[in-house]
């Protein structure tokens, strides 16, 4: 059964797809491909895997890490299924990730991993936008390259009883083929990631988790338009916007290219790929803002 969240004569209706229909708790019906998506849940955190796919790790030519590593989307870059991904007018490397996300439906903590999928509601689609243009300073907490307003589209719909082993990925933009995978090629599956999060950390019903991207990500334009398609999950589509103002030189870190910005965005097409890694950035020659630390060494 796949579960969605729309608006609906002006409010927000939970409907449950039948077909290419959608249908209401009393019996009102919308065309799927007229309905105005919300997100398809409201969760309290999205916690993502960093590293999953191993056509990303060899892609990037790195070593996988003996356990999975993560970061977090603040819940308002959430967005859903038809909305616009907003890039800064003064950025210029915006990410897609096609990727799968679970759904948690229970409180799960300190769980057994055989266990784990009884606390999972369902599976949805996910786009994990990365602007890469801060990945100078935010490469560990990856805060402004993955967290900016809009950047989390899932959906459109939650999928239950859905089984996640051999199920293929693929992420078009303006209909050609950019990414291709499965998610057979995951080093850890679902049942995993949500285990070993729950460790330290509450999930509640409604939370997000995804599971990583496959090779393949690259920059897109404002009039790209990016949909995600999962086996078994259907389609999420959105479609890339020009923001209407840069990003302030007032206060906080600044817009970069450098290699450590480049080498990200382009990943196996970046340039020097298979001959050295990035350069580390000096952080004396990137830009700072107009206003100033009070206190300097």
């Amino acid at each position: 059964m796949e579960f969605r969240r729309i608006l609906l004569e002006g409010n927000v209706v939970s409907v449950v797809r039948n077909g290419d229909t959608l249908v209401a708790p009393d019996g009102r019906r919308v065309e799927a491909a007229t309905a105005t998506h919300l997100a398809p849940v409201s969760p309290s955190k999205i916690i993502c895997c960093h590293l999953n796919h191993v056509s990303r790790v060899r892609e990037f030519g790195v070593t996988l890490p003996g356990a999975p590593t993560w970061f977090q989307k603040p819940v308002s870059a959430l967005n859903a299924h038809g909305g616009a991904i907003v890039r800064p007018d003064n950025c210029h490397y915006l990410n897609y990730e096609g990727e799968v996300a679970i759904v948690i439906g229970r409180t799960a903590r300190n769980i057994a991993l055989a266990d784990a999928g009884h606390y999972i509601a369902g599976y949805t689609i996910a786009n994990d936008f990365g602007l890469h243009d801060f990945r100078d300073t935010d490469a560990g907490s990856m805060l402004r390259v993955k967290g900016a307003d809009t950047l989390c589209p899932i959906g459109p719909g939650v999928v239950t009883q859905w089984e996640f082993a051999n199920k293929g990925l693929r992420t078009l933009v303006n209909g050609e083929l950019r990414q291709s995978g499965s998610t057979d090629e995951m080093a850890w599956d679902m049942h995993y990631l949500v285990t070993d999060v729950a460790r330290l950390i509450t999930l509640v019903p409604g939370d997000v988790l995804l599971s990583g991207t496959p090779a393949h990500s690259r920059p897109v334009e404002p009039g790209d338009v990016v949909t995600v398609e999962v086996e078994g999950l259907g389609s999420l589509t959105n479609y890339v916007v020009r923001g209407p103002e840069p990003v302030s030189d007032e206060v906080g870190a600044q817009p970069t290219a450098t290699e450590q910005v480049l080498s990200t965005a382009f990943g196996g097409d970046w340039e020097f790929r298979g001959q050295r890694g990035p350069r580390e950035s000096d952080p004396s020659t990137l830009p700072t803002p107009r206003i100033r630390p009070r206190y300097q060494a």
